[in-house]
């Protein structure tokens, strides 16, 4: 039986997940992150799209992706097999990286939109990594409350829907702190 294709459409945004296979590890070091990253940058050259939040966690990755022209299958393949490439070169492995098919849910609301950042931004706090999202530094949430220039994200849809001072709002809504 195949699986059911995933709805998509120029403009579309999704959380995308994707886990380690057995749940291992997929980054090791800050190395590993690096490259992640640098490969994501490569991806989005070929296949553009908006980032606008991740967390690369130490056995799974978030990513809140805005597509432009190309569907998230396209984007997520070039990115999951040159990171594996990488990853299995790099470690002397060989075998799946990643465990299954990337997840990707469809993000159809505002509210949506909003509950996924927080999510993503909140992951290593959940996950007791650290105390506060803010000290943890493969996420995207610097940019979201500072002037720290995130060469990976825009910010600009997600802020869109807060007040001025829309990074103190913004880390108000995450951190649980509004009033």
């Amino acid at each position: 039986m195949s699986r059911s294709h995933r709805i998509w459409f120029p403009g579309a945004m999704y959380h995308i997940t994707n886990r380690g296979n057995r749940r291992s590890s997929i980054f090791y070091d800050d190395f590993d992150r690096e490259a992640y990253l640098e490969l994501l940058e490569e991806t989005r050259f070929k296949f553009p799209f908006y980032l606008h939040t991740y967390c690369l966690m130490t056995n799974h990755i978030h990513l809140q992706l805005e597509t432009i022209h190309h569907h998230p299958k396209d984007i997520m393949k070039m990115l999951n097999s040159r990171y594996a490439m990488y990853f299995n070169k790099r470690h002397h492995f060989v075998g799946h990286v990643f465990q299954g098919r990337y997840g990707a849910e469809l993000i159809d609301t505002s509210d949506y939109l909003l509950d996924v950042s927080r999510y993503i931004h909140m992951n290593p706090v959940e996950a007791k990594m650290v105390k506060f999202p803010k000290d943890y530094r493969w996420s995207s949430y610097m940019a979201y409350i500072s002037d720290f220039q995130n060469p990976h994200i825009t910010t600009t849809k997600i802020l869109s829907h807060f007040l001025k001072p829309k990074q103190e709002n913004y880390r108000k809504f995450v951190e649980g702190t509004e009033t």
